[in-house]
Formats: C-alpha cells, sequence, structure tokens
C-alpha cells in the first residue's frame, strides 16, 4: 500500500469519525432540551382537558338547574291547567267508565302499530282507574299492542330486513333476544321491555329473527308489569297534586309520608332495573363477542389442519 492510499484511509476514518460525532450531537444532545420541553407541556395539556371538563360540567349542571326551574314555574303549571285539568273534565262528561276503559284499550293497542308512545295512556288509566283495573287495562291494551305489530311484520319480513341493515347495532341488539333456548329467549324479551330500547321497534323487528312466539310473549307480558305499575304511581301521583293544586283536597301527615315513602321506592326501583338491565346486556354482548371469537378460532384451527395441495405442474408436449 502506497503512501497516499494510506493517507487517504486515514482521512476517510477521521471523516467518518466527525461525521458519526456530529450525529450524535444532532441527535442526542440536541433532543434533551425537546423531551424536557415535551415533559412540561403534558402537565399543561392535562390540566387544560380538567378545566375544560370542569366548565363542561358547570355548564351542564347549570342548564339542567335551569331548565328545572323553567318547567316548576310555568311548565308544570301550563300542562296541569291546559292540558291535564281538561281531559279529566273531558273525561268525566263525554265517557261512562265502561266506554272510557275501552277507548283506552283501543289506544293501547293501536299507537304501538303507528310508532307512537303509549305512555299516556297508560297515565291516563292511572289516574282514573286505580292499581286494580288500570292495571288489567294497561296489560290488555300493551299485549294486543305487541302481537299486532309483530303478525304484522310478519307480512312485510323482507322490507324489515332490509331497513334494520341500516343500523347494525340495533340488529345485532335484537339478534340476541333470538338466540339460545325458551327460557333464555324469554329473559332477553323481559329485558328489552324493561330497557330504554324503543318496544314499539322491537314489535316489527324481531320478526326477522328466529323468535318463537310463545317466549315473545310471555317474556313481553312479564317485561310489562313493572313498567305498568309504575305507569299507575306516577299517573295516581299525578291525579293527588291536581286535587291538592286545583281541588279541595288536602294532603293529611300520614298521605304526605306515604307519597313521600313510595316515591323514593319508585325513583329506587327504577335505578335497580336500569342498573340490572344494563348490566345484563351488557353480559349479552360479551358472551355473544366471545362466541364469535371462539368460532373464529375454531376456523382457523381447522384451516390449519387441512393438508397443503401441493401446486400442479403444467406440462406442455412439444
Amino acid at each position: 500500500m502506497s503512501d497516499s492510499d494510506e493517507k487517504f484511509g486515514k482521512t476517510h476514518m477521521n471523516s467518518s469519525i466527525v461525521r458519526g460525532t456530529s450525529e450524535y450531537v444532532r441527535l442526542v444532545i440536541s433532543d434533551e432540551p425537546r423531551t424536557d420541553e415535551a415533559d412540561t407541556m403534558q402537565p399543561q395539556a392535562a390540566t387544560k382537558w380538567s378545566l375544560t371538563w370542569w366548565i363542561k360540567v358547570i355548564i351542564w349542571c347549570s342548564g339542567t338547574i335551569i331548565i328545572l326551574l323553567v318547567l316548576l314555574k310555568w311548565g308544570v303549571p301550563f300542562t296541569f291547567e291546559k292540558v291535564l285539568i281538561p281531559i279529566l273534565q273531558w273525561e268525566s262528561t263525554a265517557f261512562g267508565r265502561p266506554m272510557l276503559a275501552l277507548v283506552l284499550v283501543a289506544s293501547l293497542a293501536l299507537f304501538p302499530v303507528f310508532l307512537i308512545p303509549s305512555g299516556p295512556s297508560m297515565w291516563l288509566a292511572g289516574m282514573i282507574f286505580g292499581y286494580g283495573l288500570g292495571f288489567i287495562i294497561i296489560m290488555v291494551g300493551t299485549t294486543v299492542g305487541m302481537l299486532l305489530p309483530y303478525w304484522i311484520g310478519l307480512l312485510f319480513h323482507e322490507r324489515i330486513h332490509q331497513w334494520l341493515m341500516r343500523w347494525p347495532d340495533k340488529a345485532a341488539m335484537i339478534r340476541l333476544a333470538a338466540e339460545g333456548s325458551w327460557f333464555h329467549q324469554f329473559k332477553v324479551v323481559a329485558l328489552f321491555r324493561v330497557s330504554p330500547f324503543p318496544y314499539t321497534i322491537f314489535n316489527y323487528a324481531v320478526v326477522v329473527t328466529s323468535m318463537r312466539f310463545w317466549p315473545y310473549l310471555s317474556g313481553s307480558i312479564a317485561g310489562m308489569i313493572p313498567e305498568a305499575f309504575l305507569y299507575i304511581y306516577s299517573g295516581r301521583l299525578i291525579r293527588t297534586f291536581a286535587d291538592v293544586k286545583y281541588g279541595n283536597h288536602h294532603l293529611t301527615p300520614v298521605e304526605i309520608i306515604y307519597d313521600v315513602i313510595s316515591f323514593i321506592v319508585a325513583i329506587i326501583t327504577v335505578v335497580v332495573f336500569t342498573v340490572y338491565t344494563k348490566r345484563a346486556m351488557n353480559e349479552l354482548k360479551r358472551a355473544e363477542a366471545s362466541d364469535e371469537e371462539s368460532a373464529h378460532v375454531k376456523e382457523n384451527l381447522e384451516m390449519e389442519k387441512l393438508p397443503l395441495e401441493k401446486p400442479k405442474i403444467l406440462s406442455f408436449q412439444s
């Protein structure tokens, strides 16, 4: 090796060392302030996010309180004076009690067919007929109101199936009700009735699943029982407030204690049913997800067990 080659090698090594050192300085040393800057920015971002969250909470709570005060000041008196009292006076003069019971049963049966909420009819049944006859009216009307959409949905099976394809999440929830044994279907349908899921849509949509008729009917009736009693109780409570506000009725201490205790029990019942229904629905979703995952794993294992085919070699005769 000549001297020029040796000098060129040393020069190349020195330049490589200098370039490596500069790369180290650029990549390591110059990044240190950046990491410090990132560390200082993270607490600021967290503080900003927490401040924004508290501002949203304060605005939401203030808006809710203002709406409740407006409703208590003007909304509730307007509802009593312009809606509730005229309806009670009209039903007492226009219909007899047997005819009014038939009207309420017909409304509870026909409203779900047209996707109209049946709550006002249930309230009226509770206000006018009380727990005994009011409960019978509600259960008869809602049972017919669950059967009519079911039978109509059977006539438009394909259209309902195409309609549900627009909402895959709702369709997956409805499909949960049709899986499993008779008792499983009964339990899930009862949970659907108690849950906030719109049962007027469920009455039509269930026909596109493998749900059997008797679990659907019995589960629907069982799920409607708590809702019927809550509507009757709230109707009676509204009637009591109307009598106290616009009538000559005065509550005794025993009636006040009874109303307060029953109101607390009603709120606790609603909360318990809501929590239990939400937990049961989440368990059903997790069970479905685990079943799908196990089925997918099983399918992959079966695919791995299949023998690999040897590639076919095409031979051309000359």
